[in-house]
């Protein structure tokens, strides 16, 4: 099985996290997967725009705990850092589509898209403080300038989930 589908059309890759089982949670093949995908879109010149999306009930869990005990990340080179390393240095639109709970990395690579869509029933969650973690992939310097201070300390501090709210709010 294809832990990331991909499916180009029209210069738009979409890549789909596709492990619905074990709630798209990111394991070391998958994060190889996901950079390996960046690349050759930032390569080629087809390729317009990337879109990651999750199932229509879940984006991600976040990181698979166990593959990440029994692969942890070694070094620069090691599939998580090449993944996130390759969203932020993307040069083309990175678009993301939420449905259901993004947790952890579920929602912090999310920083680093040009645009998110949440659905109704998208759910976010840093829950980082809870498990005695720091925030990865730069997300305490991100969401502050994405969130503001005060949301985001609460959403980092708080570990609690939060929605995505329309802007006219």
């Amino acid at each position: 099985m294809d832990l990331v589908l991909q499916h180009f059309e029209s210069g738009v890759l979409t890549l789909t996290l596709n492990r619905v089982d074990k709630k798209n949670s990111l394991t070391s093949a998958m994060y190889a997967e996901l950079a390996q995908a960046l690349a050759s879109a930032e390569a080629d010149a087809q390729t317009k725009v990337v879109l990651i999306q999750g199932h229509e009930t879940i984006f991600s869990a976040g990181n698979d705990i166990a593959d990440f005990l029994q692969q942890p990340a070694a070094g620069e080179d090691s599939p998580v850092f090449r993944f996130l390393r390759g969203m932020a240095v993307f040069t083309k639109p990175l678009i993301a589509s939420v449905c259901g709970p993004a947790v952890g990395v579920g929602t912090t690579l999310l920083l680093h898209c040009d645009l998110v869509y949440a659905g109704d029933n998208a759910a976010f969650s840093m829950p980082f403080v809870n498990l005695g973690l720091c925030p990865e992939a730069g997300s305490s310097l991100l969401a502050v300038q994405l969130m503001g201070y005060q949301r985001a300390a609460e959403a980092l501090l708080m570990g609690e989930p939060f929605l995505a709210e329309p802007p006219w709010k």
